[in-house]
């Protein structure tokens, strides 16, 4: 099989693609082959590393998160009836060499979810930015834990950049769950994406004023902040969070500090929530796994420029070129198509 492999950390040059034999699965394990991998963020930054140029753990790494495909074996323990199913897959190279940028991967059956008749594209770009997003919508106090039609019915969120892949899954999350949703962006190109994606409301931060605009949709504040700026947007955020609101960040600004006034916090008794996918506790991921699924499957969860997300599609030969769009805010979703679909 083709495989896109790295063998020491660094810019998208230390990415090639070699010829390696097909695995087999394990106990507990399902072998994929992969139709389309997406490329998140997170890809890049773990194969760039610390700058030091490490290997990675073992030796070399597959990258990328999300994929999608069939299920072409089991391993033992897993039923058999899952061949050929047509499924999405979550975290595949989170703590394993086998990532979706390739023609087969191993995942554990658990990190596999049945696509049905959804596209590849749309499978490919699931995993990532709408776990994240789902997290960042229901991890307040006054929030839902499970997301579905009518779960945020009467709540106001705020989407800090939506445009972005996790922004367009915040906004489709909450639009689906029937908030009224508020997206903030950079152009007139990325209004046009949050309105497809189906904000109520979108912002553009560099001609308007965020807060005043806010306090007009939702006077008394809005109940939940999905942040992309934490530091960036601090003020703006205190100035619009209702009480007992949540902000929550799922990006770090490159690491920039961030300031909080505490008292006007304590006496609203907001939460700054940071959210990270990998590390999340097992029974929010487990139900983010299964609202996100149950949204792809009622068909209100969508991709490409109608619903505010472009696709970007590379072949897996040309994986480095990928992960640099990637690296370089390519606006929309990047898709590597790594075997006929």
């Amino acid at each position: 099989m083709k495989a896109a492999v790295y063998r020491r950390t660094g810019d998208p040059s230390v990415l090639e693609v070699v010829d390696q034999p097909v695995p087999e699965p394990g106990p507990g394990e399902v072998l994929v082959r992969v139709a389309v991998s997406g490329i998140n963020p997170t890809d890049w930054k773990a194969r760039q590393g610390d700058g030091s140029g490490a290997p990675p753990k073992g030796g070399w790494q597959i990258p990328n998160q999300d994929g999608a495909g069939v299920i072409e074996a089991v391993g033992t323990g897993v039923d058999a009836k899952l061949l050929g199913e047509r499924v999405w897959i979550w975290e595949a190279a989170w703590q394993r060499p086998w990532g979706t940028a390739a023609e087969y991967t191993l995942v554990p059956v658990r990190q596999v979810v049945r696509l049905g008749a959804a596209s590849f594209d749309l499978g490919a770009s699931l995993g990532i930015p709408f776990l994240t997003a789902h997290r960042c919508l229901t991890v307040g106090e006054t929030m839902p834990n499970r997301l579905d039609v009518g779960a945020l019915t009467g709540r106001t969120v705020l989407v800090q950049g939506g445009a972005g892949a996790v922004g367009n899954a915040a906004i489709q999350l909450a639009r689906w769950a029937d908030a009224t949703v508020v997206a903030t962006v950079s152009s007139a190109e990325k209004a046009q994406l949050a309105v497809a994606a189906g904000a109520s409301y979108v912002i553009n931060y560099r001609d308007e004023d965020v807060v005043a605009e806010i306090r007009k949709i939702a006077p008394d504040g809005v109940d939940a902040i999905v942040e992309v700026a934490a530091a960036r947007n601090a003020e703006i955020d205190r100035q619009v969070i209702g009480s007992t609101g949540a902000v929550a960040c799922y990006a770090d600004d490159d690491g920039a500090p961030l300031t909080l006034p505490v008292r006007p916090m304590m006496i609203s008794n907001v939460r700054w929530q940071g959210v990270l996918v990998y590390t999340l506790p097992a029974v929010a991921k487990a139900q983010a796994v299964e609202d996100v699924a149950a949204g792809a499957a009622a068909g209100v969860l969508r991709v490409g420029t109608d619903a505010g997300l472009p696709l970007h599609y590379y072949p897996l030969a040309d994986i480095a070129e990928a992960h640099a769009a990637v690296q370089n805010s390519a606006v929309g979703k990047v898709l590597v198509v790594t075997s006929e679909q």
